[in-house]
This record gives structure tokens, C-alpha cells and sequence, in this order.
């Protein structure tokens, strides 16, 4: 098992038994060394106590289970108001949002397209964009976020 997909088993079921749910993890090497991101949500919102919580609890697991062999940051946050959208669930959390979907084309080219998130449907998400509903398959979604104007 990849380190990644270990990490995310060990941290999905601590966040759950919190009443909190992984969004996504991130695992990178950046300028400063490597990065241990976890970014987490519930239906209330995430305050600085949640990240602080989590953060201690995540951090005594990782340092009993030592996956990690080398120094790394541990950085838990929100997704903010541009929350990507992983899993279908997601979808259906939130019907009738705004959201900004980038879409693999036949041609392997991509489009970004902007619409309120409809139905979601057998492996598929209804998506009501200026042009009229635009019907997407999970399997020609790149990448997903919720879209805010300000």
C-alpha cells in the first residue's frame, strides 16, 4: 500500500470518530521540506479548535504508527469557500451550488465549465450552466471546486 493511502486510513477514521470528514489529504515535498495536509470539513464549518484538535490527534498517530521515516510539517486546515469536490457525496451535499468543473474532452483536451450542481445520477452529475444542463460522467471530471463570485 502506497504511503499516502496509508496515511489516508489511518486519518479517515479518527476524523470520522470526531465527526469530521477528510476532504483531502496531500502529501508533498515543497520548498520548505515535506508536508502532511490535511484538509477537513463538517456541515456546521471548521473553526481553529477543530484544525487544533485534529492536528494533536492526527499527530500522536502518526508519531505511534511511524509511517513517516523523516521530518514533516503537519498542516491541518479548511478547504475554504472554493471546497473541492472529491466524491460523489460531495455532489450531493452540494445540490444546487455553484461549482467550476474542469471536464477531459474526447480529443484529450480539457474545458472548464461553471454551473449550479444538479441531480446526481448513476456514475454522472447534472450540471446547469448559462448554455442549458450539461450532463458530466465522474470519469471526465479532472477537477472540481465550488465557485464563489464576489
Amino acid at each position: 500500500m502506497a504511503l499516502v493511502e496509508s496515511l489516508e486510513s489511518l486519518a479517515r477514521p479518527a476524523l470520522t470518530a470526531m465527526g469530521l470528514e477528510l476532504v483531502e489529504l496531500q502529501y508533498r515535498r515543497e520548498n520548505r521540506g515535506w508536508v502532511l495536509r490535511l484538509i477537513i470539513d463538517k456541515e456546521s464549518g471548521i473553526t481553529v479548535e477543530d484544525c487544533a484538535r485534529v492536528s494533536t490527534e492526527i499527530g500522536n498517530l502518526l508519531e505511534v504508527e511511524e509511517l513517516i521515516g523523516h521530518a514533516y510539517t503537519l498542516e491541518v486546515s479548511s478547504p475554504g469557500l472554493d471546497r473541492p469536490l472529491k466524491r460523489e457525496a460531495d455532489y450531493r451535499r452540494f445540490a444546487g451550488r455553484k461549482a467550476r468543473l474542469t471536464i477531459r474532452e474526447a480529443d484529450g483536451g480539457s474545458r472548464v465549465v461553471t454551473g449550479l450542481i444538479g441531480p446526481v445520477e448513476e456514475e454522472a452529475v447534472r450540471l446547469n450552466t448559462t448554455e442549458g444542463e450539461l450532463r458530466v460522467s465522474f470519469d471526465r471530471i479532472v477537477k472540481a471546486r465550488l465557485d464563489f463570485d464576489f
